[in-house]
């Protein structure tokens, strides 16, 4: 059995949790808490280690995926669930004050990690806010080496978070994007 493991990252609220639980093949595992901190103003509950489900690719291929606490407190369990994974799925909640920054903030964090894998950046919430658009990701992508691809997701929409991952498998390997397709 061949085993893969995706990285899901961003801030509070862009969707993570929910991301995984929908592609997930068995129930979510969480590690939500009750929310202590600004972070109550968005939702009650955050992740504070990790979300874990698992995705069958085939017969012999699944994708383990975790998901990162969001808060910059939790850093530490960054590195330690990128540890032998193939790729970052970053996050970015289009409805947040500078999602931007957001998105420059999670990509030097996790830049190591980045530059020997890969990234694909899905942006949520743009039916709650619809500036900035995608093109506008793209021209703030500018600078970076090897631009990665940018969508515009439903974290609940199974489909929406399938597509993302398949474009970064596909990136990363176009036969393993296939096994998925």
């Amino acid at each position: 059995m061949a085993n893969h493991k995706l990285i899901f990252a961003g801030p509070v609220g862009a969707g993570k949790t929910t991301a995984i639980s929908v592609l997930s093949d068995i129930p979510l595992v969480s590690t939500d808490e009750v929310a202590s901190d600004m972070t109550q103003q968005k939702k009650p509950k955050t992740t504070v280690a990790m979300d874990y489900g698992l995705m069958n690719l085939s017969a012999t291929e699944r994708i383990h995926l975790y998901g990162t606490p969001g808060q910059e407190r939790f850093d530490f369990m960054w590195d330690i669930l990128t540890e032998g994974g193939i790729g970052l799925v970053l996050l970015i909640d289009n409805s947040r004050a500078n999602p931007f920054q957001d998105m420059h903030f999670f990509l030097d964090a996790f830049r190591e990690f980045i530059v020997r894998t890969g990234v694909v950046i899905g942006i949520s919430r743009m039916d709650v806010d619809p500036q900035p658009k995608i093109t506008d990701y793209y021209q703030e992508l500018e600078g970076f080496a090897k631009k990665p691809p940018v969508f515009e997701v439903d974290a609940r929409n199974r489909r929406d978070i399938s597509l993302l991952v398949q474009a970064l498998l596909y990136s990363l390997d176009p036969e393993l994007a296939g096994a998925n397709g």
